[in-house]
């Protein structure tokens, strides 16, 4: 058995527009991360930086397929996996899964903070896309402060 992060969302959006909100760093830096070296593309890596965290996170081994699949490693251990599917009312369905890692207490704690981590990726693309609001602006403000975290 090996441990694998899942988050899942309908957003109300044609799929062109999720697929775009989450490859394209001009849509992306208005909801979820504070800066990219670029664009997702197949075969290229990109840095992230989040406004929260002073680190930055390289986006290796991407893989596109327009519309329907985003695949990235940015931890060594596992590869994390975007589908999108058209739902019959036009809505896109968005899932996310990040796996797999041995089952240890360490992978443990692992798999759900990054289960929770993907869910709030996955609510602030669809806050961004359906109304323009920006859900991640001010909310991991606390962190910078380690007394603040447990």
């Amino acid at each position: 058995m090996k441990l694998e992060s899942k988050a899942a969302l309908q957003i109300q959006k044609p799929i062109d527009a999720v697929f775009n909100g989450i490859v394209n760093p001009e849509i992306m830096t208005k909801y979820f991360i504070s800066e990219s070296s670029g664009p997702l593309e197949t075969g290229k890596d990109v840095v992230w930086k989040f406004p929260e965290f002073p680190d930055q996170f390289t986006v290796r081994a991407v893989t596109l397929e327009k519309n329907r699949l985003i695949s990235f490693v940015w931890d060594p251990e596992t590869v994390v996996t975007i589908t999108l599917k058209t739902m019959a009312d036009g809505s896109t369905l968005v899932r996310v899964k990040e796996g797999h890692k041995a089952v240890n207490e360490k992978n443990l704690k692992w798999a759900l903070s990054n289960s929770s981590g993907w869910a709030n990726f996955l609510a602030c693309l669809k806050a961004y896309l359906e109304y323009g609001i920006n859900l991640r602006k001010g909310s991991f403000d606390f962190m910078q402060n380690t007394e603040n975290i447990d």
